[in-house]
């Protein structure tokens, strides 16, 4: 099988097979072996992630949803409320303003679901590049196939014009015969030139 990727490769890529890059090899690989390249390479990766990168990948999609925002105005409208009934209630409040103990919980939060989003689009990052290099390879998977195929179509057009030519070729041959003399032509030579002309 090696040497079928060599000399395809070889071939194709017009470079020797131990100067290829890793891609190239496992295209010429996938070609000698006429097997199927593509795959879903975000299920794969899905697959292999830990329980913390999942949660991760999911607060990211909450803290970055219309729902996050509303129940955050909802809790900061609540506090807000609140500080100011207890206030004009019984002159004092939990939190006086400028809502220290708020912004105490907003800057945790920050400091926390920073680092997640951070480590849920690096994730996401590398997901792109493993797409983009899959995506590479069944490009040029695609493009030498549809290269074999045109020399396979121009392969066949070369041999339909050579019997073309040589039935031709033929066909004068007995029309010459036919003219210098007719007599000479039997019936089915003359029955197998007209299945020609026709």
């Amino acid at each position: 099988m090696i040497q079928d990727e060599v000399k395809l490769s070889e071939k194709i890529f017009h470079t020797k097979y131990e100067q290829l890059g890793k891609q190239q090899k496992h295209v010429a690989h996938h070609l000698a072996a006429r097997t199927p390249i593509a795959k879903n390479i975000a299920q794969s990766f899905n697959e292999q992630m830990t329980f913390g990168q999942r949660m991760a990948d999911k607060v990211a999609a909450f803290g970055g949803s219309w729902t996050f925002i509303s129940i955050f105005a909802v809790v900061l409208i609540i506090w807000v409320a609140l500080n100011s009934f207890i206030l004009i209630k019984y002159s004092k409040s939990f939190d006086p303003y400028p809502y220290i103990l708020l912004n105490l919980f907003l800057s945790m939060l920050a400091a926390i679901q920073a680092p997640i989003i951070l480590m849920s689009q690096n994730r996401q990052a590398f997901k792109d590049r493993l797409s983009a290099d899959h995506d590479y390879e069944v490009d040029l998977k695609a493009e030498l196939e549809i290269l074999a195929l045109h020399e396979k179509l121009d392969s066949l057009r070369e041999k339909q014009w050579s019997e073309l030519i040589t039935m031709q070729q033929e066909q004068l041959r007995l029309l010459g015969q036919l003219i210098i003399d007719p007599e000479k032509i039997s019936e089915r030579t003359l029955s197998g030139f007209k299945r020609g002309i026709i």
